[in-house]
């Protein structure tokens, strides 16, 4: 079997740009559009970028560790590189689709692979009416925030907020509070994958807040709209052994 053909990225930081420069000579580098298989060199961080950026080129993305939690990466062993590559198991990812009204009646859309949240702007805290498929589910959420993850994010932000950890292949949501004021013992909810989530922003104009898909923020929001995109598929590699699901399983057991 012929080597894959590797497109390699990197992010701005030293260690990482050195690393992808000794791959580029090593093994070469080619187009996205040419390339077999996508090689991110940096953090978590970059790898959410990456996949954003190439998530419609049907392009698989293995992840090299240059960064400092590297959930979503491998280790930099540059030797084995693509004997690991050929290797890989393979983990599909869906984004979540949020679109937003703000103050002045503009719509914005944006995609998230980890979650998409609503966060106060201000020391007030936010009013958060929820509806789920249409219907309101909770008619007010006085709180520092409340976001909607994906399986692939459950144990990113969701984690610290204390949301629950789904296996990847759970065909499920994670409705999260952050800092739950009212109701206090409110701990969130589970979702089907395809439910329609929609964060209405109660008294906005006193209490602001801004909606955010991973890291892009849309300020001064008073209607998020969110949903599962199944007609985007995005295949991230791991390797043998370190398959996502093992890695998740793996989290919940560590202290």
């Amino acid at each position: 079997m012929s080597a894959k053909r590797l497109c390699i990225l990197s992010s701005a930081k030293p260690q990482a740009v050195e690393t992808a420069a000794a791959l580029r000579q090593r093994f070469g580098d080619h187009g996205p559009a040419q390339c077999d298989v996508i090689v991110a060199v940096g953090g978590d961080g970059f790898m959410l970028e990456t996949l954003r950026a190439y998530m419609k080129a049907g392009k698989p993305v293995y992840g090299v560790n240059c960064g400092t939690v590297g959930f979503l990466m491998n280790t930099p062993d540059l030797e084995t590189l693509p004997a690991r590559i050929a290797e890989a198991e393979t983990a599909i990812i869906h984004p979540l689709a949020m679109k937003v009204t703000d103050a002045t009646g503009t719509t914005h859309r944006a995609l998230a692979i980890n979650e998409v949240s609503l966060f106060r702007q201000t020391r007030q805290s936010a009013r958060v009416r929820i509806h789920v498929n249409g219907k309101v589910r909770m008619e007010s959420l006085t709180c520092d925030g409340v976001l909607l993850a994906t399986p692939a994010g459950s144990t990113a932000y969701n984690l610290s907020a204390h949301g629950p950890i789904l296996p990847i292949s759970a065909d499920l949501l994670a409705l999260t509070p952050i800092s739950a004021f009212r109701p206090r013992r409110w701990k969130g909810a589970l979702l089907r994958h395809d439910a329609v989530v929609r964060f209405e922003a109660l008294e906005a104009e006193q209490r602001p807040v801004s909606a955010v898909a991973d890291n892009e923020e849309i300020r001064n929001a008073v209607d998020v709209e969110i949903a599962e995109n199944r007609d985007i598929s995005m295949a991230v590699l791991f390797d043998r052994g370190q398959s996502l699901d093992e890695r998740i399983l793996r989290e919940q057991f560590e202290h």
